[in-house]
């Protein structure tokens, strides 16, 4: 039996389920997205409760990941390519940690916005979060293909998204006509932020998902 073919197949087991647990934990990603989304537009409070609950899961991926990543690259003798997708997939899943918080904290506007009627800028708001959630949706797509073109286009849709910030943040900085309280004001610009940021990741990923496949930055 050859013992190096034998480590080499392993080796690349193991990857293949460092791979499979990041897709993982990045359908959880995109489920507290999905529950934010709920939350935020639907007026869901038991939604934003749950990301809370769904966050914890997100945050044992996210350590293990990163343990089993450090273990790879200390306990074998990866070659350029493997290097190059463990750092990649260690940094990936950071950006999947952030995305999971921003949706936490989208839970939590949600909640505090609930007493108040809902805001026409409401719908623009949503418009902006489909848009972020379809980023997260693509780039995960171009992670499970190890699709470079693909993880690039995402940064394409950025660019509507921060069109989006700029259009929604120009709207409500410049109410003339607010009256009683300024917290839901406050809370949709929180919110427009943080789903700003949440794209901002989901780039992050496409990015690295082209640097594994092609080396390139």
């Amino acid at each position: 039996m050859d013992v190096s073919k034998t480590t080499r197949a392993n080796f690349e087991r193991q990857i293949r389920g460092l791979q499979r647990d990041v897709l993982r934990m990045g359908a959880l990603v995109e489920h507290s997205c999905l529950l934010a989304r709920k939350a935020m537009f639907e007026r869901d409070l038991d939604a934003a409760r749950q990301i809370a609950i769904q966050d914890k899961q997100i945050d044992q991926f996210y350590r293990q990941i990163e343990q089993d990543c450090v273990k790879l690259m200390a306990l074998q003798s990866p070659v350029t390519q493997d290097l190059r997708l463990l750092s990649a997939l260690m940094q990936l899943v950071r950006d999947l940690e952030r995305i999971g918080d921003y949706a936490k904290d989208l839970g939590e506007v949600a909640i505090k916005l609930f007493p108040y009627p809902t805001h026409p800028c409401m719908g623009q708001i949503q418009i902006m979060s489909d848009r972020a959630r379809a980023m997260l949706a693509m780039s995960l797509a171009a992670l499970s293909n190890l699709d470079a073109e693909s993880g690039l286009d995402v940064k394409h849709r950025d660019d509507a998204v921060d069109s989006d910030y700029e259009e929604v943040y120009d709207l409500l900085a410049h109410q003339t006509n607010v009256q009683g309280v300024i917290e839901p004001y406050v809370l949709m610009v929180l919110a427009i932020r943080y789903l700003e940021r949440m794209a901002d990741h989901a780039t992050n990923i496409g990015k690295r998902v082209a640097y594994v496949v092609t080396g390139k930055r």
